[in-house]
């Protein structure tokens, strides 16, 4: 109970300094507020000081920061989030309408999802059931480049081909259900397919389990025994479910701008770059709620899918040793993306020819030119120097900070929420407030956030694999908590944190990406790819090579990392040489019971 109390107070205080660092923003960004707001009001009239000050006075600008954070947090106290500093209105409505249209759009979305991850599943599902898995290798290219696809990129091939050329559903605005399809496809893909991925992982070990063979031997149906194993599977998934219900809802800025839809993540970043602090701090609240709520219910869902099994720790390992998978695609998509970034090389990025726009692939230009005349393979082949190893690196990172901070899940859930609940761009925007606009902010925006699914995903697994009967046989053996950290739970747990890392390695660029496609990363001319793809977007239309290329070789490396990934595995132990044959020893036994149930 104690403990309980702590982990509520904890969550208490990071989600109270989060919001009150919001309500510094504008002083932490060294800016006057008035300036912003009369900017946003009326951009046509002169700032005066009569003017600024008036604002100034309106606002209560003068009683200082704490002044208006004090009389924020007491009228949200009797219900009042306050009125807007650019509308005038009242800040509640509009954030609870907002928050709407972005519920709407994530129930959708997990639809989507849910579909998305059941294809990626099927085949492994199908052959579960019917006791082929042994030996079969398995897919993951078509998951990989979906999952590598930029949202924003769906979003607009969708807006465009869908809605505008074919004119099957509307692309623009937010008028009803039918509205929701195109934009729940842009986000549920990507996100379906990681999930998939995930889910795919884990379901050789749950068909391997006894009860999988105890229920084949008894005469159940393949679809009943299938079904029992995605059960089997889900609660090491819920709480990355949550965080993904979350970003669905607050992190679809593109999406939602793309569309034009007045949701929760367009309405915060509106809100932020205008300097709005009652409606930021409202929508950033609302965040943190919905954060705490979705852990809530997958906690308990859960406990209700595993029963008292947790309890009791009689699990059984979903992540048994296996050799690792041989094969010849993580090479061949390796080397692919490896010449086309060489070719690349060799060109120069930034030679303009304005003679050359907008060209389609030839031999001179091999994926085209852009609207500048510039040739795209030498731009998306020197962005990858700055792409892939930036993400690289905040991948490992992420991994690092993921995996120290899961060992200690009673002090990272209750951060893992209130950093879930900041979107990157807003993210973006407070690294940008702190440490000054550059280069290096989109990185430390992104590595802000990048380790929370990581840093749940391997206290999820822990907790499950702390559960298992190998664990609780060693344990009554009197193994140590280091001995069992260090020999069981850590080699069980890491190689599926470091496939999932490696899962995300795409993500990691395509949030740079996206934050570049935002104005809030790279900057003209560099050839950073999420800035090749916000260049040439307005052009996919008329010349769709201009984003085909830097999203194909996206595509490409979502392929080399699911294929590689798929290569770490748990290393079989070296059998032990037999004792002599003098009698059975204790230790003997107790090894030879241990092997039985692992």
């Amino acid at each position: 109970m104690r403990q309980r109390v702590a982990t509520a107070v904890w969550r208490v205080v990071l989600a109270a300094g989060l919001v009150c660092g919001i309500g510094l923003l504008p002083w932490l960004t060294r800016t006057d507020p008035a300036h912003t707001v009369l900017k946003a009001r009326a951009a046509d009239r002169d700032p005066t000081p009569e003017v600024l000050a008036d604002i100034r006075e309106q606002l209560g600008l003068d009683g200082g920061p704490l002044h208006l954070l004090g009389r924020w947090l007491g009228g949200l106290a009797h219900g009042d989030a306050g009125q807007s500093w650019i509308s005038g209105n009242d800040v509640l409505p509009d954030v609870l309408q907002a928050l709407g249209a972005s519920l709407l759009l994530m129930t959708v979305a997990l639809l989507v999802a849910v579909l998305t991850a059941t294809a990626v599943c099927a085949r492994t599902l199908r052959l579960g059931a019917r006791r082929l898995l042994d030996g079969r290798r398995r897919g993951g290219t078509f998951s990989a480049v979906v999952a590598a696809l930029p949202e924003f990129l769906v979003a607009s091939v969708l807006a465009t081909v869908v809605g505008v050329q074919l004119g099957w559903l509307p692309a623009l605005g937010w008028y009803g259900p039918q509205w929701t399809v195109l934009p729940a496809l842009a986000l549920g893909l990507p996100a379906g397919a990681v999930l998939g991925r995930l889910l795919d992982d884990l379901l050789p070990g749950a068909f391997g389990e006894p009860w999988a063979l105890a229920a084949a031997a008894r005469g159940l149906t393949g679809r009943s025994v299938a079904r029992q194993a995605v059960r089997r599977c889900v609660p090491a998934l819920l709480p990355n479910l949550g965080l993904f219900v979350v970003g669905l809802t607050g992190g679809a800025v593109a999406v939602e701008q793309v569309f034009d839809i007045p949701g929760l993540g367009r309405t915060t970043l509106q809100a932020a770059l205008a300097q709005d602090l009652p409606v930021l701090q409202a929508g950033t609240l609302a965040l943190l709620l919905l954060a705490a709520l979705a852990t809530l219910v997958t906690r308990l869902a859960g406990r209700l899918l595993t029963g008292p099994a947790l309890r009791d720790g009689a699990l059984s390992s979903l992540h048994r040793p296996a050799p690792p998978a041989r094969g010849l695609l993580p090479l061949l998509y390796g080397g692919v993306l490896l010449a086309v970034v060489a070719w690349g090389l060799f060109r120069d990025p930034l030679a303009l020819d304005t003679g050359q726009r907008l060209r389609a692939p030839s031999l001179a230009h091999p994926f085209g030119t852009d609207a500048l005349g510039r040739d795209l393979l030498a731009r998306v082949g020197h962005g990858a120097l700055d792409t892939l190893l930036l993400a690289s690196a905040i991948t490992a990172a992420a991994l690092l900070t993921g995996v120290l901070l899961g060992l200690v899940p009673r002090v990272s859930a209750p951060l893992v929420d209130t950093v879930n609940a900041v979107p990157p761009v807003l993210a973006a925007l407070l690294v940008t407030a702190v440490a000054g606009g550059g280069a290096a902010t989109p990185a430390l925006a992104v590595g802000a956030v990048a380790w929370a699914p990581l840093a749940t995903h391997t206290a999820s697994l822990l907790r499950q694999e702390r559960a298992t009967l190998h664990i609780t046989a060693t344990r009554g053996l009197g193994a140590g908590r280091w001995y069992l950290l260090r020999r069981e739970l850590l080699p069980a747990v890491l190689p599926p944190v470091i496939r999932h890392a490696l899962l995300r390695l795409p993500g990691v660029a395509l949030a740079l990406a996206s934050l570049g496609f935002l104005g809030l990363g790279a900057q003209p001319p560099s050839p950073e790819w999420g800035l090749l793809l916000a260049e040439n977007q307005p052009y996919a239309e008329r010349a769709p090579w201009a984003v085909l290329a830097p999203a194909a070789v996206l595509a490409l490396l979502g392929a080399l990392a699911v294929t590689a990934a798929g290569g770490l595995r748990r290393p079989r132990r070296r059998q032990r040489p037999k004792p002599p044959a003098t009698g059975p020893r204790p230790t003997a036994v107790a090894e030879k019971e241990l092997a039985d149930a692992r």
